[in-house]
């Protein structure tokens, strides 16, 4: 082993003497005044998502005296309050603030009290989103915080404003929806149906029969097919819209979904309504009018009335054509979707027989841009974009 003399004498050690590969070297302080400005967005940001959370949960106490969504926004706000430093506060300067006391004529409008809890979820969402950028570097542990709770804000969200609805909303959607988008397994499930859901479905249903296979190839398992429910639910929950399990009560239960579809082999849908309590909703596939009138007199909410035409998701089955479309368009009392192998080219024929709602699978999950597929079905079907009755408010914020 060589002496400190020796190694010396051996000359200066090259490793010791070269400068630092950029790997090594450490990003810059940033400066005085950065900082500061950090900070001082930082103490706003977590001011502004504390009172507006303040202001949810007062509603949810004396508005709608609900003693769980009061716990959950206490909950939220509190974990915020914990993350506000002594020198965030320290570094507020209101008189040198230039947004200090602006405001915007929307403010006076918000006359009704869900005007104002959706404004205020809103103004919640949007700080946390700053304080997740802006704390990311000084702070990860807030950055990770705020992240964490504008996730299940948005889901408070929306039972805070169904709670505002009343019974009966889930109903009020569906006689709005046109267009319904049933799922397929496969790569990229939750980014195409996001894209169908900017293009404006607002009805989605998630199916992956036994023997599917996932992204991966393999057969999807009970637990994979939870973890693609529950994340196509919240992503529905986000843009308002209804989310419906295929065949599977169990799971529909487990992710809060909406409702269930239900096939013809599958519970009976009274089963299935003392599982499901009154206010989900129940759908069920037919191929003759003789199924559709049970599907009526079984309670169902709504019908799938198909397969119109030959369809890959339906091998086998012989398609009903058109002449049982016009036959519900005739006698239907509830809501039909006319589905297999719908598609814009065909949508026409299919109106002209007399559906207004139509359901698809390929015609969007198949379509290289599936915004786009939906937004063109969603024109034609002449709908637009249909508004939640329970989050309707969001153009008041």
């Amino acid at each position: 082993m060589p002496t400190p003399s020796s190694a010396s004498a051996a000359g200066p050690d090259p490793q010791a003497s070269a400068p630092p590969t950029p790997a090594a070297q450490q990003a810059p302080e940033p400066p005085a005044l950065e900082r500061r400005a950090v900070e001082r967005l930082l103490d706003a940001n977590l001011d502004r998502a504390r009172e507006g959370l303040r202001v949810i949960e007062d509603w949810c106490r004396f508005g709608l005296d609900r003693a769980d969504l009061v716990a959950r926004t206490k909950d939220m706000r509190q974990r915020l309050g914990r993350c506000h430093r002594k020198a965030y506060k320290l570094a507020r300067h209101t008189a040198t603030d230039v947004g200090a006391g602006l405001s915007h004529p929307a403010q006076a409008e918000r006359t009704a009290a869900a005007a104002v809890v959706a404004a205020n979820c809103g103004r919640v969402q949007e700080a946390l989103r700053v304080l997740e950028e802006f704390g990311r570097d000084p702070d990860p542990g807030l950055a990770a915080e705020a992240a964490a709770i504008r996730y299940a804000l948005y889901d408070l969200e929306v039972e805070l404003l169904r709670a505002a609805a009343g019974p009966g909303w889930r109903q009020a959607l569906l006689q709005r929806c046109r267009l319904y988008l049933v799922t397929s397994p496969g790569p990229g499930l939750e980014a195409t149906v996001g894209r169908a859901l900017e293009g404006g479905v607002r009805l989605v249903q998630y199916r992956a029969k036994e023997g599917g296979t996932g992204s991966d190839g393999q057969p999807l398992t009970d637990q994979q097919r939870l973890l693609e429910a529950r994340a196509l639910r919240q992503l529905c929950a986000r843009h308002g819209a209804l989310f419906l399990v295929n065949d599977r009560i169990d799971l529909a239960l487990a992710v809060d979904a909406d409702g269930v579809h239900l096939g013809q082999g599958d519970l009976p849908p009274a089963i299935a309504r003392q599982l499901l309590g009154p206010e989900r909703l129940i759908g069920r596939s037919t191929h003759a009018v003789t199924q559709l009138r049970q599907a009526v007199a079984d309670g169902c909410d709504y019908v799938g009335v198909g397969p119109v035409n030959a369809t890959p998701t339906k091998p086998g089955r012989e398609p009903v054509g058109l002449d049982y479309v016009r036959q519900a368009a005739a006698e239907s009392p509830i809501p039909f979707f006319a589905i297999g192998g719908i598609e814009a080219a065909n949508l026409p024929a299919v109106q002209t027989a007399g559906a207004s709602r139509v359901a698809v699978v390929r015609a969007i999950t198949g379509a290289a841009d599936p915004r786009a597929a939906a937004a063109e079905l969603v024109a034609l079907l002449g709908c637009g974009a249909v508004p939640n009755p329970a989050t309707s408010t969001e153009a008041s914020r």
